[in-house]
């Protein structure tokens, strides 16, 4: 073994993995060893530490393998792709920062006896962050119109959204883990209630007069597999994006029956 290289137990170990998880990854064809010695023993390069980044970083974003498999077909040249998750890693470490910072003012406040000031409590969760992808997605007018919705509203108005959001956001994690089918009775009262958040939100197709709604509501619902950050919302215990495939798919059932 030269200097370059690392056997399949201090990788595992480096990682906090196993043996086992790591040879499964070269059995399904996820991660190879660079080399294989004679007393069969998997070694890996640089090159496939690269590889283990980039394959522990998606499974973070709720990634199931195969999904895995097909991001690292379809995004190849390592440099740009890291460079990708490095920037949204950092919006993400920014964000989160100022969410702390705000929950902790919160507790402090309550301990305190103080009053609440609604304008600092919910730093970190604004939409902004994506402004750049609805600008590419539907132009900057949706941003614009559903920027300055939000900033219309007081502070108590934007609790009752949020809180609107991740109730709905519970709900279907519940009906997921419940075993539901997307076609029941409870997966698509869920998804009447989904439609008729997006159509109040000022800017999306969804809340356009003449908008495609149903395409707009099943391309969303695919974004919601296809994207780990928006699928994140949606996942379930057992982890993988299931959560999100039963959303999208309870999603598309209500939209070719009622949009």
């Amino acid at each position: 073994m030269n200097a370059n290289e690392w056997s399949i137990q201090q990788i595992a170990k480096i990682v906090g993995a196993t043996s086992r998880t790591l040879r499964h990854y070269d059995d399904i064809g996820l991660l190879a060893p660079s080399r294989v010695g004679r007393n069969g023993y998997r070694y890996y390069d640089e090159t496939a530490l690269v590889r283990l980044q980039r394959i522990l970083l998606l499974r973070d974003l709720g990634l199931g393998l195969p999904q895995i498999a097909e991001v690292l077909e379809r995004e190849a040249s390592e440099i740009p792709a890291l460079e990708t998750h490095l920037a949204w890693l950092r919006q993400e470490q920014a964000r989160l920062t100022r969410q702390a910072a705000s929950v902790e003012n919160t507790i402090a406040a309550l301990r305190g006896g103080e009053r609440l000031m609604a304008e600092n409590m919910f730093d970190g969760f604004d939409h902004t962050r994506y402004k750049d992808e609805v600008e590419q997605r539907w132009g900057a007018k949706a941003y614009a119109d559903g920027d300055r919705w939000w900033r219309s509203m007081s502070a108590d108005e934007k609790a009752a959204w949020q809180k609107r959001v991740s109730d709905l956001g519970r709900d279907w994690v519940a009906a997921a883990e419940s075993g539901v089918a997307p076609d029941s009775v409870e997966a698509q009262r869920l998804a009447e209630r989904h439609v008729a958040w997006l159509t109040g939100i000022p800017g999306t197709p969804a809340a356009e007069p003449g908008g495609d709604v149903k395409a707009y509501v099943i391309g969303l619902g695919d974004m919601y597999v296809d994207d780990p950050r928006f699928g994140a919302n949606y996942a379930t215990s057992a982890g993988g994006t299931a959560g999100a495939a039963f959303v999208r798919d309870a999603l598309r059932i209500y939209a070719e029956a009622h949009l």
